[in-house]
């Protein structure tokens, strides 16, 4: 069963310092991840009620939940961990979960 790991950023204090690190990066260290199937990445726009506090997301897909353990022990999954505390780690939430086919 596929699953993922998605990553929720609130909107940071400089957007474009932000963007900068987060696309030149960030994005290419979490793209070098063994196990990685796929990274889809998304700006915020809003939510139904109006305004949000969030301003981006990423959607880290492996091929099940022994894949993405196996691919966090790895120097490249350490070293994406590493930056993302050193640049987001006030304003990420990270949540695991399991696709359906229901």
């Amino acid at each position: 069963m596929m699953m993922k790991l998605i990553a929720l950023y609130k909107k940071p204090e400089n957007p474009e310092a932000f963007d900068e690190h987060y696309f030149n990066v960030h994005a290419p260290l979490t793209a070098k991840i063994p196990g990685l199937r796929k990274m889809e990445v998304a700006k915020i726009t809003g939510s139904p009620m109006g305004k949000t506090d969030y301003y981006l997301q990423c959607e880290m897909y492996y091929d099940d939940m022994d894949a993405f353990k196996a691919a966090m022990k790895t120097e490249e999954a350490k070293a994406s961990g590493k930056d993302l505390m050193s640049f987001a780690g006030g304003l990420v939430t990270l949540l695991t979960a399991e696709e359906t086919n229901e």
